[in-house]
This record gives C-alpha cells, sequence and structure tokens, in this order.
C-alpha cells in the first residue's frame, strides 16, 4: 500500500516535469538559441516549415515531437543557397526523383546561361556603340554578340534535346511532358 502511494505521488510529481514541451539544439534553417537566428532565417522557415510561427522566439521550428523526433520540414524541401528547392519527393527512392532534380538544375543552368547571353549582348552593344568608326572594335563587339546568341541557341536547343530523349525516347519517369 505505501508503495503504491509512493508510487502514485512520483507521478503526480514527476508527470509535469516529464510532458514539458522539449526543444532541439538548432533546427534546420541553422537556427541555435540563444543565438539570434540568421539573417536568412525566415525565408528558410516559409520553406521548411511552412506553418510555423514567424516569430523565433516561439520556437515551433525546435519543438520536438512525442516520440523523440526533431522537427521534421516540409517532404521533398532543401533549403539551399540558391533558395527553395522543391522536388515535389518525400525521397530519392521515389520514382522520378532524378528527373525533378534534373528538371531543377535544367532551369538554373538555363537562367544562368540566359543571363550571361544578356550581359554579353549589352558588353557587345557597348563596344560597337563606343567603337568610334575603329574596324577592329567593330569586328570585336560583333563577335561577342553573335557569340552571345550562338551560344543561347545552343543551351535552348541542349534543353530541347535533353527533355526530347529523356521523355520521348527514354521515358524516363518525371520528364513526361504536362497537358
Amino acid at each position: 500500500m505505501l508503495f503504491s502511494v509512493i508510487s502514485y505521488l512520483l507521478l503526480v510529481i514527476a508527470a509535469p516535469i516529464f510532458s514539458q514541451t522539449r526543444y532541439a539544439t538548432c533546427d534546420l534553417c541553422g537556427y541555435c538559441p540563444p543565438n539570434p537566428p540568421p539573417s536568412n532565417w525566415e525565408n528558410c522557415r516559409r520553406c521548411l516549415y511552412e506553418s510555423a510561427n514567424p516569430d523565433p522566439a516561439a520556437q515551433e521550428t525546435l519543438s520536438v515531437s512525442g516520440e523523440n523526433l526533431p522537427p521534421t520540414p516540409i517532404p521533398g524541401r532543401w533549403y539551399t543557397m540558391i533558395g527553395c528547392v522543391n522536388t515535389n519527393l518525400g525521397g530519392f527512392q521515389n520514382e522520378g526523383a532524378a528527373a525533378s532534380v534534373v528538371q531543377i538544375l535544367l532551369r538554373l543552368i538555363f537562367s544562368v546561361a540566359g543571363g550571361v547571353a544578356f550581359l554579353y549582348l549589352l558588353y557587345g552593344s557597348f563596344l560597337i556603340l563606343t567603337s568610334q568608326a575603329d574596324p577592329e572594335r567593330l569586328n570585336q563587339g560583333k563577335s561577342i554578340i553573335y557569340g552571345a546568341i550562338v551560344g543561347l541557341v545552343f543551351c535552348l536547343s541542349s534543353v530541347f534535346i535533353i527533355n526530347l530523349i529523356a521523355s520521348g525516347v527514354l521515358k524516363v519517369p518525371g520528364f513526361e511532358s504536362s497537358p
């Protein structure tokens, strides 16, 4: 009887201690209290922890679940230095995982190539405008413009060929054209 009473009292006293909300040391965005959150924390929180409180003091991105699991981000999303990467996947074992990542990389490469081609077009145009009838600078500006256009066409055609081969010939999952 005495043992039962002591056990009951221990449970009543210890239950609030063990039922307290526990927190992870750091979240996936690099917020490690008591340090202030990093400057990109809000963008990362919107990417990985969409429904969490935007106030870092609430520590919702750090709360540990009852199964001792750290806070889990939205599946298929990663926050990188280029921003939020959404592969619409839970993991890389799913069908179409590789194609989803390749599509993201192709979009990134094409965006960078388009920006570089635009800058070269501006530079070539600047050389032509400032050539002051100097045939050498005029030809240099023309060749830079032609090179930028050829590079952009090459980049466009390579992306088109990769998508055509992957979806039409090899039938790689994830490359199917959407209606």
